[in-house]
């Protein structure tokens, strides 16, 4: 199968501040990121409704612009998962504080604080891009021809249908004579490869005798094969995006705290590799605090005792290896605003684990308050390279 040539990452800019436009214009553009730059609020709520874009980015000096623009942005079939970065005034330590609060309230992922140089866009950006990028593959469709099976009654009929296309999430088939019901099971083999996907399936949406299904219940395994094989579609050889740059400095059985200059917003699920000599883990975790510029700590999202298992396993190798730090792939999955996101944490206890106790009782404290109590309660965790 040939690859598909994957079009340039599209943001939309609103605003009059010169020197930000000159910075943002000049990362943009090293970061193959094309910019539409509007200078009034009228002609950004035009392009949004007429044009996708991955990113907006908005100069947030009067907040009810800022406001207006999200809420077009939201309202917009094209745009609502648009990464959207704010760009802030100036303050002082307590006020920005307060600042990042309003924004992310808002509904900012990322933040900015005027005067912006390019260092610090740069590494904001890198977290943006990769965001950007996971985000579009996620809707991404594939148009391709599968044969599909579709497991009707409890398994005891069948339907063979044919896909017009292929995404992360579901996929289109084209009906024949009948349909399947509401809810059933399916089956069908990635193309170039021996990966048998099989997954609950239900209709999301009919016509043009082409039946929309959503796929659940999709085990992890197969969830990270269809990601994969979407990637390579997308980007030939080229489809993994480089990880994000971070530093583990502490880890505890159900989370750990990465310093980065590109931290990812909270709520964002991750994929982490860390390795340290040849042991590795592979772990799965849901940014629960963010500090901009700063780092981020992660809840580990699999709670079971396999996984348990193998961070002690990790944990107690990093205490017996004199100091080493391990090595460490970060890569975003998805930012997730689902309700489920906000109740797991809202309902689950800490199960005893102190960093995950300092991550919901010290939410709200600036970088530098967080980071001095994140001091004083380590060695109830792994302290690591710090």
């Amino acid at each position: 199968m040939d690859f598909l040539v994957e079009p340039a990452l599209q943001s939309l800019l609103l605003c009059t501040d010169e020197k930000v436009v000159r910075v943002l214009r000049r990362v943009l553009s090293e970061m193959e990121i094309g910019v539409e730059h509007c200078a009034s609020t009228d002609g950004a709520v035009q392009r949004l409704t007429r044009q996708r874009f991955e990113a907006v980015i908005l100069d947030c000096t009067t907040p009810e612009v800022a406001s207006t623009m999200l809420k077009s942005a939201r309202s917009s079939p094209v745009n609502k998962r648009a990464i959207v970065v704010a760009v802030l005034e100036a303050q002082t330590a307590g006020e920005s504080q307060g600042a990042l609060k309003d924004a992310f309230a808002l509904g900012a992922h990322f933040v900015l604080f005027k005067p912006i140089s390019l260092e610090r866009t740069r590494a904001s950006f890198r977290a943006v891009k990769a965001l950007m990028k996971r985000e579009r593959r996620r809707h991404a469709r594939i148009p391709i021809e599968l044969p599909v099976e579709l497991k009707i009654d409890g398994g005891q009929d069948t339907l063979q249908a044919t896909t017009a296309d292929l995404g992360e999430n579901g996929m289109a088939v084209r009906l024949r004579d009948r349909k399947p019901q509401s809810s059933f099971q399916l089956g069908f083999t990635l193309p170039g490869t021996l990966t048998q996907i099989e997954c609950r399936g239900e209709a999301a949406w009919e016509g043009n005798r082409i039946l929309g299904i959503r796929f659940c219940d999709l085990a992890p395994e197969s969830a990270e094969q269809l990601k994969k094989w979407i990637a390579r579609q997308l980007m030939g050889s080229d489809a993994d995006e480089p990880p994000v740059s971070c530093k583990l400095t502490d880890l505890s059985l159900g989370a750990c705290y990465l310093e980065t200059e590109s931290p990812f917003p909270v709520r964002t699920r991750l994929q982490l590799m860390m390795k340290v000599h040849s042991l590795a883990l592979q772990i799965e975790g849901i940014v629960r605090v963010m500090h901009p510029a700063t780092g981020m700590g992660v809840e580990f999202t699999r709670h079971t005792s396999a996984q348990r298992a193998q961070v002690e396993e990790f944990i107690e190798t990093l205490v017996h290896s004199n100091g080493a730090v391990p090595d460490l792939q970060v890569r975003p999955d998805a930012i997730d605003n689902s309700s489920a996101a906000y109740s797991s944490w809202q309902m689950s206890g800490e199960r005893g684990d102190p960093l995950l106790s300092l991550f919901r009782s010290k939410t709200d404290l600036p970088a530098d308050m967080f980071h001095t109590e994140l001091r004083k309660q380590r060695g109830s965790q792994v302290e690591v390279g710090v």
